[in-house]
């Protein structure tokens, strides 16, 4: 007797409901089946490659927890096929989100003055922009910094838009101090609280009153905020001056990629869910009207698959994300960006000229130097 078409259909769906299932239930086992000696194992590795010392009694028990958690998230992401992006065991993967937004999310989005929105990156239709770039093959972009337990990403988001406007301008590279914004540009009238956080445009501010800013060299980073500000008095101090800053066209991804075609742009992104991020185009999730840490976009490209995406230097260290780098979908549907890209771009602006790079002291000596070399020639 004819089977009929119905039973058949029927029989064929709960076939491939079972087959699903199975399917799902191998990602489960993948999931969870590391023993917890096992995961143990990858947790000591971790504790030495991230060199943590925990002191406090119970202490490593608890980060212990808190690890098995981000590995379960991990895995479970990864495991997705398709994923743009994949996370890893980061030198976070011991901090809740809640600890992680507390101690490394401290970008602030009010200022002390209203944004002075330029036009000079506006995009209009027709403009032609290069379908890459990438300021660091251009030598305009110093090596990752770290900014550690301090919350001062947006120190190190302004003098990595200096850094790099300065090599365009100047033809030479110059790594700058974060840490003199962390002890002198504080309260008064800037809006930047040291490492309680703070902001690019405020920093730029600061640079221009203060007539420069000094290298890292003079000035080095400290991982906290505690000294008062130093007097730097030294002849042969180096310093690195802007003229001006500005803002990017708000919400205008095409403007954004229109500026980082010119110079490195610092910008802020909501970045809470990048804690774990390892590699790839991170799409994701994130609030896209909200920031909450400062960042220097640095360039922007296409993936092989066809992925846009923003080339994004942090201040987490070279150990986390792409040797120090993230991906950040670009194209997005929002016109605020992905995570808030393109809410307030802003940069530095600098004529050309490297007149900036030595301290009045210096050109003083100099001058003195001629004068004697004049008379000498005179008499």
């Amino acid at each position: 007797m004819a089977i009929p078409i119905r039973f058949l259909t029927l029989a064929l769906v709960i076939l491939s409901v079972l087959l699903l299932s199975s399917s799902l239930g191998g990602v489960t086992a993948k999931e969870t089946k590391r023993s917890e000696a096992e995961v143990q194992r990858m947790y000591e590795r971790w504790l030495v490659e991230n060199r943590k010392n925990y002191n406090a009694l119970g202490e490593k028990e608890r980060r212990f927890n808190i690890f098995k958690d981000n590995l379960k998230l991990i895995e479970a992401h990864n495991s997705v096929p398709e994923r743009t992006y994949e996370l890893g065991l980061t030198r976070f993967a011991d901090l809740t989100d809640d600890e992680f937004r507390a101690i490394h999310l401290r970008g602030k989005m009010v200022r002390t003055s209203d944004p002075v929105i330029g036009d000079r990156y506006l995009y209009k239709e027709g403009d032609v922009l290069p379908d890459e770039v990438d300021w660091r093959e251009k030598g305009a972009v110093v090596p990752v910094k770290d900014q550690g337990d301090c919350g001062g990403c947006w120190a190190f988001a302004a003098v990595g838009a200096v850094e790099g406007l300065n090599k365009i301008k100047t033809g030479e590279l110059v790594s700058l101090s974060e840490q003199e914004l962390l002890d002198c540009d504080r309260g008064g009238n800037s809006g930047n609280f040291g490492c309680l956080g703070g902001n690019a445009a405020d920093a730029f501010e600061f640079i221009i009153e203060n007539s420069g800013i000094v290298t890292d060299k003079v000035y080095p980073y400290t991982e906290n905020d505690t000294a008062a500000c130093k007097a730097i008095e030294m002849v042969t101090t180096r310093y690195v001056t802007i003229d001006s800053y500005e803002d990017a066209p708000h919400n205008d991804e095409m403007s954004l990629k229109k500026a980082v075609a010119h110079q490195p742009i610092s910008v802020m992104v909501e970045a809470e869910n990048m804690k774990l991020y390892k590699s790839g185009v991170f799409t994701g999730p994130c609030d896209h009207w909200y920031g909450n840490h400062n960042v220097v976009v640095v360039g922007y490209g296409t993936t092989e698959r066809g992925e846009d995406y923003w080339i994004i230097r942090n201040s987490w260290g070279a150990n986390w994300g792409e040797s120090g780098y993230i991906k950040l979908q670009r194209n997005f549907h929002n016109s605020t960006g992905n995570c808030g890209v393109a809410i307030r771009p802003v940069y530095p602006l600098k004529s050309n000229s490297a007149f900036g790079l030595l301290s009045p002291s210096m050109f003083k000596l100099g001058a003195l130097i001629i004068f004697q070399l004049i008379g000498w020639a005179l008499f």
